[in-house]
């Protein structure tokens, strides 16, 4: 990781640029003066007092009040437990307000209608929760074995350990081969012309579908758009369709 990357990844978990900037400065250095700090990161000197102040504030930075004062970076692995204890509390009080908010409105059903989703995490998101609600039967179709992750994978195998029927079926015996005997696999040439295009399709308890297309694009991970519905008559018709074009392996 470069130091632009490592940057932005602080900035993420809360720092300002100045801020980011000004810590990992610290860590190359030791210990260091403002003087020091500007000459190699490019933060103006009469920024770096006020970014290593909040720092100090942060817990990440101590300083020693000498004539210039110097300045040093905490153990890395306290400035880990610092930053990522202020992003679970952060966490949680974010989610604690939206768990009351929720409270407090009328209930509705979110699975209401069609709904989209996109980009693999978060389909692969989608696919776990919907595998983790799965009762009786779970079936995955798809050609491209990038498509099948170690998550996807977990989440199958928690699902058959629950007694829930699990099973895939592909033109791909790449993508078979990556679930162990708890599902059901079957290879199924036909389906190659059907999955050609990429994507995932996902049968849960015969209510509820997801379905994706996609491609991996060159990138390591595949891009990804699907849509999916639960327990809606759009959800019946479309299993109903598949059902009948991937015939016994869906009964």
């Amino acid at each position: 990781m470069d130091q632009q990357a490592a940057v932005e990844a602080l900035e993420r978990l809360g720092l300002s640029t100045y801020e980011a900037k000004v810590f990992i400065a610290l860590v190359s250095l030791g210990v260091g003066s403002a003087s020091d700090v500007a000459r190699v990161v490019d933060v103006p000197r009469s920024q770096v007092y006020g970014a290593a102040d909040r720092l100090e504030g942060r817990g990440l930075v101590a300083s020693r009040q000498s004539s210039p004062i110097q300045y040093r970076a905490v153990d890395l692995e306290e400035a880990r437990a610092q930053l990522r204890g202020r992003f679970e509390r952060d966490l949680d009080t974010a989610f604690d307000h939206l768990d009351r908010v929720r409270e407090e409105v009328e209930p509705t059903e979110e699975r209401d209608g069609v709904w989209t989703v996109e980009g693999f995490d978060t389909v692969s998101t989608r696919i776990e929760r919907l595998v983790a609600e799965a009762r009786s039967s779970v079936l995955l179709a798809t050609g491209d074995p990038s498509f099948v992750d170690e998550r996807l994978v977990g989440a199958f195998a928690e699902a058959a350990d629950r007694g829930v029927a699990v099973s895939a079926v592909s033109a791909s015996r790449d993508v078979l081969d990556r679930f162990d005997e708890s599902v059901t696999t079957a290879h199924v040439p036909d389906l190659r012309e059907w999955e050609g295009q990429g994507g995932r399709l996902l049968i849960v308890d015969g209510r509820a579908i997801l379905l994706s297309v996609g491609g991996t694009g060159g990138t390591s991970a595949p891009e990804e758009m699907a849509i999916w519905s639960a327990d809606t008559a759009f959800a019946a018709v479309l299993i109903q369709i598949i059902q009948g074009r991937l015939g016994a392996f869906v009964e």
